[in-house]
């Protein structure tokens, strides 16, 4: 009996240590930490996003219009030139013998024309005596009508050089603008970002002006922003858009949706519309086919309450919503409607005042 009294006692010893222990620990646990967030008002915007490259707003391949071998490169990439620079020259030297070959021919044309202009005026005397002549009786009429052959013949002769002048004048002024065109002048200003045609190679422009070098006006920027088929049909030109760029993720550059590009482009099987827009790169920072992180603005409010999606708890109807909010170190739940939301935060319509804190999760350590 003395053994089951002693087995009991040591049975109820053991359970009341146990249960120290417990609430001990359970006194003895720390608070736990939140991760919150203090409500403020803010700027919430709806946007699309995609991502985009840049381009230069006005860029042209400069090309040869004549055949031959480029002589003289001017420039090299990176260059800034101005409009009617002198980029490069083709060898003038065939160009300069066209010139002359014509020049010769001209000259001599005219000489033939003096010639035949000459004896069309000694055909027109000649037959203006056979004329008077012929009044008196003194030619026979064959003698009259040769006479008027002849100066019908030289007068074609004369018409035939003309002609010949006229045709060789073209040709020559053919040749004079093919000298010039030896000469490879930029069209625009802006920057040398890609050369063609080495110095010492021959271009042949035949059938299609082969281009020396590309020239871009890097003043204004061109972004083109892939957007998918799903968001496309939001989109109107004149929309606020802005994008920054990787190596400077918090400078945003802004413009003005400019338009949508109807032919849209395959990529693994997904639909996606070049949505386009430019920004002024006065800095000179932007370069070509930089990746842009962009955004379009659908919607947006200024100056509204804000709180994170996180910070949201279950729902209990139609944007209402539970959240727990921290006050002297004890959370409490309060119910909040929403207004507008984006994809990381939301308008708070009703049951939050500014500078509410709300929890949002709570730290790693405590929870473990």
């Amino acid at each position: 009996m003395k053994g089951k009294i002693k087995k009991r006692y040591w049975l109820l010893l053991a359970i009341v240590i146990v249960f120290g222990i417990i609430v001990w620990r359970v006194l003895s646990a720390p608070a736990p930490r939140y991760q919150t967030l203090i409500v403020r008002h803010g700027d919430l915007e709806q946007n699309v996003l995609a991502t985009g490259k840049l381009d230069a707003l006005s860029k042209v391949d400069v090309g040869a219009q004549v055949s031959g071998q480029l002589k003289t490169l001017l420039v090299k990439i990176g260059d800034r030139v101005t409009k009617d620079q002198l980029l490069g020259v083709i060898d003038p030297e065939q160009a300069e013998n066209q010139i002359k070959e014509q020049e010769a021919t001209l000259k001599e044309l005219r000489a033939q024309r003096q010639q035949a202009l000459a004896q069309a005026k000694l055909a027109q005397i000649t037959l203006g005596r056979q004329q008077a002549l012929a009044n008196t009786q003194a030619v026979s009429r064959q003698d009259l009508d040769t006479a008027r052959t002849e100066l019908a013949v030289k007068r074609a002769q004369l018409g035939t050089i003309d002609a010949q002048i006229q045709r060789n004048q073209a040709t020559l002024d053919t040749a004079k603008t093919n000298l010039e065109y030896t000469r490879i002048v930029a069209p625009m200003a802006g920057e040398v970002t890609q050369i063609t045609t080495q110095q010492g190679q021959t271009v042949i422009a035949a059938q299609q002006a082969p281009n020396i070098l590309t020239l871009a006006d890097l003043s204004t920027m061109l972004v083109k922003a892939q957007v998918s088929e799903a968001d496309v049909i939001h989109l109107k030109p004149g929309q606020k858009a802005w994008f920054t760029v990787l190596g400077d993720p918090l400078t945003r550059y802004e413009g003005k949706l400019k338009d949508i590009l109807p032919t849209p482009e395959k990529v693994n099987d997904a639909i996606f519309y070049n949505a386009r827009f430019e920004v002024p790169n006065t800095q000179g920072v932007l370069r070509l086919e930089m990746t842009a992180q962009v955004h379009i603005q659908l919607s947006g409010k200024k100056n509204v309450l804000m709180i994170p999606l996180s910070a949201l708890g279950e729902p209990i109807g139609d944007n209402r919503y539970k959240v727990k909010v921290l006050r002297n170190g004890e959370t409490r739940e309060r119910e909040i409607v929403l207004g507008q939301r984006n994809d990381t935060h939301a308008e708070v319509a009703k049951g939050l005042n500014e500078g509410d804190e709300v929890v949002t999760g709570t730290d790693s350590e405590s929870a473990s």
